[in-house]
Protein backbone atom coordinates (compact mmCIF):
# COMPACT_ATOMS: atom_id res chain seq x y z
CA UNK A 1 0.00 0.00 0.00
CA UNK A 2 2.80 2.43 0.83
CA UNK A 3 4.40 1.95 -2.58
CA UNK A 4 1.21 3.00 -4.32
CA UNK A 5 1.19 6.31 -2.43
CA UNK A 6 4.75 7.21 -3.35
CA UNK A 7 5.35 10.11 -5.74
CA UNK A 8 7.35 8.49 -8.56
CA UNK A 9 9.40 11.48 -9.70
CA UNK A 10 11.12 9.71 -12.59
CA UNK A 11 7.89 8.43 -14.13
CA UNK A 12 6.10 11.74 -13.60
CA UNK A 13 8.92 13.58 -15.36
CA UNK A 14 8.91 11.04 -18.20
CA UNK A 15 5.18 11.55 -18.86
CA UNK A 16 5.44 15.34 -18.47
CA UNK A 17 8.35 15.39 -20.94
CA UNK A 18 6.30 13.28 -23.34
CA UNK A 19 3.48 15.81 -23.01
CA UNK A 20 5.93 18.59 -23.85
CA UNK A 21 7.31 16.74 -26.87
CA UNK A 22 3.86 15.87 -28.21
CA UNK A 23 2.56 19.43 -27.83
CA UNK A 24 5.69 20.95 -29.39
CA UNK A 25 4.72 19.22 -32.64
CA UNK A 26 1.00 19.94 -32.23
CA UNK A 27 1.73 23.69 -31.92
CA UNK A 28 3.27 23.93 -35.42
CA UNK A 29 0.09 25.07 -37.19
CA UNK A 30 -0.12 28.65 -35.88
CA UNK A 31 3.40 29.76 -36.94
CA UNK A 32 3.07 27.94 -40.28
CA UNK A 33 -0.31 29.49 -41.06
CA UNK A 34 0.96 32.61 -42.92
CA UNK A 35 3.18 30.44 -45.14
CA UNK A 36 0.40 27.94 -45.79
CA UNK A 37 -2.01 30.75 -46.69
CA UNK A 38 0.48 32.02 -49.23
CA UNK A 39 1.25 28.55 -50.60
CA UNK A 40 -2.37 27.50 -51.12
CA UNK A 41 -3.81 30.98 -51.69
CA UNK A 42 -6.28 30.39 -48.85
CA UNK A 43 -8.85 32.82 -47.53
CA UNK A 44 -8.89 33.49 -43.79
CA UNK A 45 -12.02 31.35 -43.52
CA UNK A 46 -10.31 28.36 -45.14
CA UNK A 47 -7.27 28.83 -42.92
CA UNK A 48 -9.45 28.93 -39.79
CA UNK A 49 -11.11 25.67 -40.88
CA UNK A 50 -7.72 23.98 -40.44
CA UNK A 51 -8.14 24.43 -36.68
CA UNK A 52 -11.55 22.77 -36.88
CA UNK A 53 -10.06 19.76 -38.70
CA UNK A 54 -7.42 19.50 -35.98
CA UNK A 55 -9.87 19.80 -33.08
CA UNK A 56 -12.89 17.83 -34.32
CA UNK A 57 -11.64 14.45 -32.94
CA UNK A 58 -11.89 15.96 -29.45
CA UNK A 59 -15.64 15.53 -29.69
CA UNK A 60 -15.06 11.77 -29.38
CA UNK A 61 -12.96 12.00 -26.20
CA UNK A 62 -15.51 10.09 -24.08
CA UNK A 63 -15.32 7.19 -26.56
CA UNK A 64 -11.54 7.38 -26.44
CA UNK A 65 -11.84 7.24 -22.67
CA UNK A 66 -13.96 4.09 -22.83
CA UNK A 67 -11.37 2.51 -25.11
CA UNK A 68 -8.51 3.59 -22.83
CA UNK A 69 -10.25 2.05 -19.81
CA UNK A 70 -10.36 -1.34 -21.55
CA UNK A 71 -7.25 -1.37 -23.74
CA UNK A 72 -3.58 -1.15 -22.66
CA UNK A 73 -3.71 2.65 -23.11
CA UNK A 74 -0.07 3.16 -22.11
CA UNK A 75 0.73 2.19 -25.70
CA UNK A 76 -1.38 5.13 -26.91
CA UNK A 77 0.94 7.44 -24.96
CA UNK A 78 4.00 5.69 -26.34
CA UNK A 79 2.96 5.74 -30.02
CA UNK A 80 1.17 9.09 -30.39
CA UNK A 81 4.26 11.36 -30.22
CA UNK A 82 5.54 9.59 -33.35
CA UNK A 83 2.18 9.95 -35.13
CA UNK A 84 1.89 13.62 -34.23
CA UNK A 85 5.49 14.27 -35.25
CA UNK A 86 4.91 12.69 -38.67
CA UNK A 87 1.66 14.47 -39.46
CA UNK A 88 2.69 17.93 -38.25
CA UNK A 89 6.17 17.79 -39.80
CA UNK A 90 4.57 17.01 -43.18
CA UNK A 91 2.32 20.10 -43.22
CA UNK A 92 4.86 22.13 -45.19
CA UNK A 93 5.24 19.38 -47.79
CA UNK A 94 1.48 18.87 -48.31
CA UNK A 95 0.68 19.31 -52.05
CA UNK A 96 -3.04 20.11 -51.65
CA UNK A 97 -5.39 21.71 -49.11
CA UNK A 98 -7.21 18.39 -48.79
CA UNK A 99 -3.96 16.72 -47.70
CA UNK A 100 -3.51 19.43 -45.06
CA UNK A 101 -7.00 18.67 -43.76
CA UNK A 102 -6.30 14.92 -43.58
CA UNK A 103 -2.96 15.41 -41.81
CA UNK A 104 -4.52 17.70 -39.21
CA UNK A 105 -7.48 15.38 -38.66
CA UNK A 106 -5.14 12.42 -38.07
CA UNK A 107 -3.10 14.59 -35.72
CA UNK A 108 -6.33 15.43 -33.86
CA UNK A 109 -7.02 11.72 -33.38
CA UNK A 110 -3.46 11.22 -32.15
CA UNK A 111 -3.83 14.16 -29.76
CA UNK A 112 -7.04 12.72 -28.32
CA UNK A 113 -5.44 9.29 -27.87
CA UNK A 114 -2.61 10.96 -25.96
CA UNK A 115 -4.40 13.54 -23.84
CA UNK A 116 -7.26 11.38 -22.57
CA UNK A 117 -5.25 8.57 -20.86
CA UNK A 118 -2.06 10.49 -19.97
CA UNK A 119 -3.49 12.39 -16.96
CA UNK A 120 -4.79 9.04 -15.65
CA UNK A 121 -1.26 7.66 -15.94
CA UNK A 122 0.02 10.72 -14.07
CA UNK A 123 -2.47 9.92 -11.32
CA UNK A 124 -1.12 6.36 -11.10
CA UNK A 125 2.46 7.51 -10.55
CA UNK A 126 1.73 10.56 -8.34
CA UNK A 127 0.62 8.64 -5.25
CA UNK A 128 -1.29 10.92 -2.91
CA UNK A 129 0.20 14.09 -4.48
CA UNK A 130 -1.99 14.20 -7.57
CA UNK A 131 -1.99 18.01 -7.70
CA UNK A 132 1.80 18.08 -7.84
CA UNK A 133 1.80 15.47 -10.58
CA UNK A 134 -0.71 17.45 -12.63
CA UNK A 135 1.42 20.57 -12.21
CA UNK A 136 4.40 18.80 -13.78
CA UNK A 137 2.16 17.44 -16.53
CA UNK A 138 0.60 20.81 -17.38
CA UNK A 139 3.97 22.55 -17.17
CA UNK A 140 5.18 20.31 -20.01
CA UNK A 141 2.28 21.49 -22.17
CA UNK A 142 2.84 25.17 -21.39
CA UNK A 143 6.56 24.97 -22.20
CA UNK A 144 5.68 23.26 -25.49
CA UNK A 145 3.56 26.21 -26.60
CA UNK A 146 6.62 28.41 -26.19
CA UNK A 147 9.16 26.07 -27.81
CA UNK A 148 7.04 24.72 -30.67
CA UNK A 149 6.77 27.96 -32.70
CA UNK A 150 10.49 28.62 -32.23
CA UNK A 151 11.45 25.11 -33.38
CA UNK A 152 9.26 25.09 -36.50
CA UNK A 153 10.35 28.63 -37.41
CA UNK A 154 13.99 27.56 -37.10
CA UNK A 155 13.29 24.48 -39.23
CA UNK A 156 11.72 26.62 -41.97
CA UNK A 157 14.71 28.97 -41.85
CA UNK A 158 17.12 26.06 -42.25
CA UNK A 159 15.29 23.82 -44.72
CA UNK A 160 12.41 25.84 -46.13
CA UNK A 161 8.69 25.10 -45.82
CA UNK A 162 8.96 21.90 -47.85
CA UNK A 163 11.81 20.58 -45.70
CA UNK A 164 10.16 20.48 -42.26
CA UNK A 165 9.73 16.70 -42.65
CA UNK A 166 13.29 16.47 -41.32
CA UNK A 167 11.84 16.93 -37.81
CA UNK A 168 10.11 13.52 -37.97
CA UNK A 169 13.01 11.39 -36.62
CA UNK A 170 12.96 13.18 -33.24
CA UNK A 171 9.39 12.02 -32.64
CA UNK A 172 10.20 8.47 -33.74
CA UNK A 173 13.19 8.24 -31.42
CA UNK A 174 11.11 9.63 -28.55
CA UNK A 175 8.43 6.95 -28.98
CA UNK A 176 11.15 4.26 -29.09
CA UNK A 177 12.59 5.51 -25.78
CA UNK A 178 9.13 5.82 -24.21
CA UNK A 179 8.42 2.18 -24.92
CA UNK A 180 11.12 1.15 -22.46
CA UNK A 181 10.16 3.86 -19.95
CA UNK A 182 6.38 3.47 -19.78
CA UNK A 183 5.48 -0.02 -21.00
CA UNK A 184 5.07 -1.42 -17.47
CA UNK A 185 2.85 1.37 -16.09
CA UNK A 186 -0.78 0.21 -16.14
CA UNK A 187 -3.53 2.83 -16.32
CA UNK A 188 -6.50 0.63 -15.46
CA UNK A 189 -6.77 -2.67 -13.65
CA UNK A 190 -6.98 -5.81 -15.73
CA UNK A 191 -10.54 -6.53 -16.84
CA UNK A 192 -10.69 -9.91 -15.16
CA UNK A 193 -9.77 -8.31 -11.82
CA UNK A 194 -12.12 -5.35 -12.03
CA UNK A 195 -15.65 -5.38 -10.67
CA UNK A 196 -17.26 -3.35 -13.42
CA UNK A 197 -20.53 -2.48 -11.67
CA UNK A 198 -21.02 0.88 -13.42
CA UNK A 199 -21.45 1.11 -17.15
CA UNK A 200 -20.56 4.30 -19.00
CA UNK A 201 -24.16 5.55 -18.92
CA UNK A 202 -24.50 4.93 -15.19
CA UNK A 203 -21.15 6.58 -14.52
CA UNK A 204 -22.18 9.69 -16.48
CA UNK A 205 -25.58 9.85 -14.75
CA UNK A 206 -23.97 9.64 -11.32
CA UNK A 207 -21.50 12.42 -12.15
CA UNK A 208 -23.90 14.64 -14.12
CA UNK A 209 -24.36 17.28 -11.33
CA UNK A 210 -20.59 17.46 -10.94
CA UNK A 211 -20.04 17.92 -14.68
CA UNK A 212 -22.71 20.64 -14.81
CA UNK A 213 -20.97 22.70 -12.14
CA UNK A 214 -17.59 21.97 -13.73
CA UNK A 215 -18.92 23.25 -17.07
CA UNK A 216 -19.68 26.62 -15.45
CA UNK A 217 -16.19 26.86 -13.96
CA UNK A 218 -14.44 25.91 -17.20
CA UNK A 219 -16.56 28.09 -19.50
CA UNK A 220 -16.28 31.30 -17.49
CA UNK A 221 -12.57 30.70 -17.06
CA UNK A 222 -12.21 30.07 -20.80
CA UNK A 223 -14.05 33.23 -21.81
CA UNK A 224 -11.36 35.40 -20.21
CA UNK A 225 -8.43 33.15 -21.08
CA UNK A 226 -9.42 32.73 -24.73
CA UNK A 227 -9.84 36.47 -25.22
CA UNK A 228 -6.33 37.06 -23.92
CA UNK A 229 -4.45 34.23 -25.61
CA UNK A 230 -6.30 34.69 -28.88
CA UNK A 231 -6.22 38.47 -29.24
CA UNK A 232 -3.52 39.93 -26.98
CA UNK A 233 -0.98 40.79 -29.74
CA UNK A 234 -3.80 42.16 -31.91
CA UNK A 235 -4.95 44.36 -29.03
CA UNK A 236 -1.51 45.91 -28.60
CA UNK A 237 -0.84 46.37 -32.31
CA UNK A 238 -4.26 47.59 -33.47
CA UNK A 239 -5.67 49.44 -30.45
CA UNK A 240 -2.56 50.46 -28.53
CA UNK A 241 -0.38 51.23 -31.60
CA UNK A 242 2.45 49.08 -30.29
CA UNK A 243 4.83 47.11 -32.49
CA UNK A 244 4.29 43.45 -33.36
CA UNK A 245 7.38 42.67 -31.31
CA UNK A 246 5.77 44.31 -28.28
CA UNK A 247 2.61 42.25 -28.76
CA UNK A 248 4.62 39.03 -29.15
CA UNK A 249 6.69 39.78 -26.04
CA UNK A 250 3.51 40.50 -24.11
CA UNK A 251 2.08 37.13 -25.12
CA UNK A 252 5.35 35.42 -24.15
CA UNK A 253 5.17 37.08 -20.72
CA UNK A 254 1.59 35.88 -20.28
CA UNK A 255 2.54 32.30 -21.25
CA UNK A 256 5.69 32.28 -19.10
CA UNK A 257 3.73 33.43 -16.08
CA UNK A 258 1.14 30.80 -16.94
CA UNK A 259 3.82 28.09 -16.88
CA UNK A 260 4.88 29.22 -13.41
CA UNK A 261 1.28 29.32 -12.19
CA UNK A 262 0.65 25.91 -13.68
CA UNK A 263 3.68 24.46 -11.89
CA UNK A 264 2.81 25.90 -8.48
CA UNK A 265 -0.98 25.69 -8.29
CA UNK A 266 -1.39 21.92 -8.37
CA UNK A 267 0.98 21.43 -5.46
CA UNK A 268 -0.76 24.19 -3.50
CA UNK A 269 -4.13 22.52 -4.11
CA UNK A 270 -2.78 19.35 -2.49
CA UNK A 271 -2.34 21.38 0.70
CA UNK A 272 -5.23 23.88 0.84
CA UNK A 273 -7.80 22.04 -1.30
CA UNK A 274 -8.85 22.09 -4.96
CA UNK A 275 -11.89 24.34 -4.69
CA UNK A 276 -10.12 26.78 -2.37
CA UNK A 277 -7.34 27.18 -4.94
CA UNK A 278 -9.91 27.61 -7.73
CA UNK A 279 -11.75 30.26 -5.70
CA UNK A 280 -8.58 32.29 -5.11
CA UNK A 281 -7.86 32.25 -8.84
CA UNK A 282 -11.47 33.08 -9.79
CA UNK A 283 -11.45 36.15 -7.56
CA UNK A 284 -7.96 37.28 -8.59
CA UNK A 285 -8.39 37.02 -12.39
CA UNK A 286 -11.10 39.70 -12.96
CA UNK A 287 -9.44 42.12 -10.53
CA UNK A 288 -6.02 41.80 -12.17
CA UNK A 289 -7.50 41.79 -15.68
CA UNK A 290 -9.23 45.11 -15.01
CA UNK A 291 -5.97 46.40 -13.53
CA UNK A 292 -4.17 45.33 -16.71
CA UNK A 293 -6.68 47.15 -18.95
CA UNK A 294 -6.59 50.34 -16.87
CA UNK A 295 -2.83 50.43 -16.22
CA UNK A 296 -0.35 52.65 -18.03
CA UNK A 297 2.65 51.38 -19.98
CA UNK A 298 4.90 51.17 -16.92
CA UNK A 299 2.70 48.64 -15.13
CA UNK A 300 0.99 46.89 -18.04
CA UNK A 301 3.48 44.05 -18.44
CA UNK A 302 3.71 43.51 -14.67
CA UNK A 303 -0.07 43.21 -14.44
CA UNK A 304 0.01 40.87 -17.43
CA UNK A 305 2.50 38.63 -15.63
CA UNK A 306 0.23 38.39 -12.58
CA UNK A 307 -2.76 37.75 -14.81
CA UNK A 308 -1.00 34.90 -16.62
CA UNK A 309 -0.04 33.33 -13.30
CA UNK A 310 -3.60 33.17 -11.99
CA UNK A 311 -5.54 32.51 -15.19
CA UNK A 312 -3.44 29.46 -16.13
CA UNK A 313 -3.20 28.24 -12.52
CA UNK A 314 -6.68 26.74 -12.69
CA UNK A 315 -5.71 24.11 -15.30
CA UNK A 316 -3.84 21.52 -13.19
CA UNK A 317 -6.23 22.04 -10.27
CA UNK A 318 -9.26 21.12 -12.37
CA UNK A 319 -7.35 18.18 -13.85
CA UNK A 320 -6.41 16.98 -10.36
CA UNK A 321 -10.04 17.35 -9.28
CA UNK A 322 -11.10 15.08 -12.14
CA UNK A 323 -8.55 12.48 -11.04
CA UNK A 324 -9.83 12.68 -7.44
CA UNK A 325 -13.12 11.14 -8.58
CA UNK A 326 -13.69 7.63 -7.31
CA UNK A 327 -14.50 5.66 -10.46
CA UNK A 328 -13.65 2.46 -12.29
CA UNK A 329 -13.62 4.41 -15.57
CA UNK A 330 -11.04 7.18 -15.03
CA UNK A 331 -10.15 7.65 -18.70
CA UNK A 332 -13.84 7.88 -19.67
CA UNK A 333 -14.38 10.55 -17.01
CA UNK A 334 -11.29 12.42 -18.21
CA UNK A 335 -12.61 12.18 -21.77
CA UNK A 336 -15.87 13.88 -20.74
CA UNK A 337 -13.87 16.64 -19.04
CA UNK A 338 -11.75 17.16 -22.16
CA UNK A 339 -14.86 17.38 -24.35
CA UNK A 340 -16.32 20.01 -22.01
CA UNK A 341 -13.02 21.88 -22.09
CA UNK A 342 -12.85 21.73 -25.91
CA UNK A 343 -16.43 22.95 -26.42
CA UNK A 344 -16.05 25.71 -23.82
CA UNK A 345 -12.82 27.01 -25.37
CA UNK A 346 -14.25 26.91 -28.89
CA UNK A 347 -17.41 28.82 -27.94
CA UNK A 348 -15.42 31.26 -25.80
CA UNK A 349 -13.02 32.21 -28.60
CA UNK A 350 -15.95 32.75 -30.99
CA UNK A 351 -17.66 35.02 -28.46
CA UNK A 352 -14.45 36.98 -27.89
CA UNK A 353 -13.96 37.48 -31.63
CA UNK A 354 -17.60 38.49 -32.10
CA UNK A 355 -17.42 41.04 -29.27
CA UNK A 356 -14.14 42.33 -30.70
CA UNK A 357 -15.88 43.03 -34.01
CA UNK A 358 -18.92 44.70 -32.40
CA UNK A 359 -17.14 46.74 -29.73
CA UNK A 360 -13.35 46.79 -29.36
CA UNK A 361 -10.82 44.43 -27.84
CA UNK A 362 -10.39 46.69 -24.80
CA UNK A 363 -14.15 46.55 -24.16
CA UNK A 364 -14.12 42.81 -24.86
CA UNK A 365 -11.44 42.29 -22.21
CA UNK A 366 -13.55 44.24 -19.71
CA UNK A 367 -16.68 42.22 -20.52
CA UNK A 368 -14.91 38.86 -20.33
CA UNK A 369 -13.12 39.85 -17.11
CA UNK A 370 -16.43 40.70 -15.48
CA UNK A 371 -18.11 37.59 -16.90
CA UNK A 372 -15.38 35.41 -15.38
CA UNK A 373 -16.83 36.24 -11.94
CA UNK A 374 -19.74 33.95 -12.81
CA UNK A 375 -17.39 31.01 -12.22
CA UNK A 376 -17.58 31.69 -8.47
CA UNK A 377 -21.08 30.27 -7.81
CA UNK A 378 -20.16 27.16 -9.77
CA UNK A 379 -17.02 26.75 -7.63
CA UNK A 380 -19.22 26.97 -4.52
CA UNK A 381 -21.37 24.16 -5.95
CA UNK A 382 -18.21 22.18 -6.69
CA UNK A 383 -17.14 22.68 -3.08
CA UNK A 384 -20.36 21.00 -1.93
CA UNK A 385 -19.91 18.20 -4.47
CA UNK A 386 -16.36 17.75 -3.24
CA UNK A 387 -17.66 16.56 0.11
CA UNK A 388 -19.73 13.83 -1.48
CA UNK A 389 -18.93 10.16 -1.93
CA UNK A 390 -17.82 10.53 -5.54
CA UNK A 391 -14.36 11.66 -4.43
CA UNK A 392 -11.48 9.66 -2.99
CA UNK A 393 -10.64 12.57 -0.69
CA UNK A 394 -11.95 15.98 0.28
CA UNK A 395 -9.31 18.01 -1.47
Amino acid sequence: MQTKKKFQTGNVLSIASTHMLHDIYSSFLAPLRPLLIEKFQMTMLLSSLLDIFQRTPNLFNPLVGLLADKAPARYFIIVTPAITAITMSLLGAAPYYSVLAILLFVMGISGALFHVPSPVMIKKVSGNRIGKGMSFYMLGGEIARTLGPLIITGAVSLWGLEGTWRLIPFGLVASFILYFKLRKIKISDDLHKRKDNDGAGKTFKKLRPFFFSLLGVIFFRAIAKSALTGFLPTYFVVEESKSLWYGSIALAILQTAGAIGTYISGTISDKIGRTTTLMISAIAVPIIMWGFIMSNSYYTLAMLFLLGFFIFAQGPVVLALIQDIKTERPAFVNGIYMTINFLSSSIAILIAGWFGDIFSLAVTFKITATASLLAIPFILILSKNNKSKIFNSNK
